[in-house]
């Protein structure tokens, strides 16, 4: 196998909580090269081709899992659980009952908690040369969760090159679930600057506003008009200085698009975003069966951090789109519910797929 990246595979082994950690390779036939780490299920580098068939890492991350473990606030490439985004104050009802989750983003609970699904050893149940299989169970109470849940994550990475995350679980008890994936894309490679000339488009007419604090206030809000429309391909920075309250509240684009579902395929799928990047030719497309997608424009990213290729991670330099069920749904009515219940079985998928504009 002639492998692409230029990770020193040993410096990604240690031990954390009796568990041993390494780097996993998938690829296809079209030589996409992706390399994860069980710890956190993070995808350390993702290496695809341009226009001119020239292959680059598109993803930010790290050289070393002692970055990843001082940096895990930053969430690059990993597995986000048991609840991707926020829930106010960390506090929730299920069945009547009062839950107190750690609160970790000021008075809110972010990610899962500090000990969140990113920030732990998965154990690696089933590896070929394009899939691999995480497990992990989640035990009553951990980050005041209730419930044993037990995970299992497949990546599959195809010949039409597509990276498919299918997520599933169970409960012991009920519980709220809400998981997704949290790579920083830059379609230019990394550390090769912003990514506002990306141009974008979201298959969502509406949005969830938050509050100063990133909480969604529970209106579900027409794009029209806005900053936030992207339902025709726009860059990403067409609007990024409008003086738009939301734009101010999260220093730029950090929020929830509800996906438009009447075009969804007979397995519930639906096409969810497009990013192209005009110099390179690079596109990537997002499908999933969830009902919303967070739209993150790398408005926090400390350009004093040095990803893998020795260049800095500059403001506004990569972009997310985690597919996920909506902010603070536990305390959001109106919202989807995330209540997963005991013999009940949570899955969830999002696709990712990498073309050119020679290869479309």
């Amino acid at each position: 196998m002639n492998l692409k990246t230029n990770l020193v595979a040993g410096k990604f082994e240690s031990e954390i909580d009796d568990k041993k950690t390494k780097l996993f390779v998938l690829v296809n036939k079209n030589g996409i090269e992706i390399t994860f780490s069980n710890f956190g299920q993070r995808l350390i580098s993702l290496i695809v081709p341009d226009k001119d068939q020239n292959f680059d890492d598109i993803v930010l991350g790290f050289s070393n899992l002692s970055e990843y473990k001082v940096n895990n606030g930053s969430y690059y490439g990993a597995i986000i659980g048991r609840y991707g985004n926020r829930i106010a104050k960390g506090k929730l009802v299920i069945e009547g009952k009062q839950y107190v989750l750690q609160t970790n983003n000021g008075e809110s609970h972010l990610h899962g908690g500090d000990k969140g699904f990113h920030n732990v050893v998965w154990d690696v149940e089933k590896i070929t040369s394009n899939e691999i299989e995480f497990s992990r169970t989640s035990i009553d109470r951990e980050e005041g969760f209730p419930g044993d849940l037990k995970v299992r994550v497949i990546y599959t990475l195809t010949n039409d090159n597509e990276l498919r995350i299918k997520y599933h679980a169970t409960t012991s008890k009920t519980t709220v679930v809400n998981l997704t994936h949290h790579s920083f894309f830059n379609l230019a490679g990394e550390g090769s600057g912003s990514i506002n000339n990306h141009m974008l488009t979201i298959n969502a007419d509406h949005y969830t506003p938050v509050n100063k604090k990133s909480i969604p206030t529970g209106e579900i809000a027409s794009v029209k008009g806005t900053p936030f429309d992207f339902t025709k391909e726009k860059l990403i920075g067409q609007d990024i200085d409008n003086e738009h309250q939301q734009l101010l509240y999260a220093n730029g684009y950090d929020h929830n698009f509800v996906l438009n579902d009447y075009s969804k395929n007979k397995k519930g799928i639906v096409f969810a975003a497009k990013v192209v990047e005009p110099i390179s030719g690079r596109i990537l497309e997002v499908y999933t069966d969830e009902p919303g997608i967070q739209f993150y424009g790398g408005n926090f990213i400390d350009n004093k951090i040095v990803g893998k290729n020795g260049l800095s991670h500059s403001f506004r330099g990569a972009f997310c789109l985690e597919t996920q069920h909506f902010p603070n749904s536990p305390n959001q009515h109106n919202f989807h519910s995330t209540i997963l219940k005991k013999g009940e079985k949570y899955t969830s998928t999002c696709i990712y797929k990498f073309s050119n504009i020679n290869h479309n």
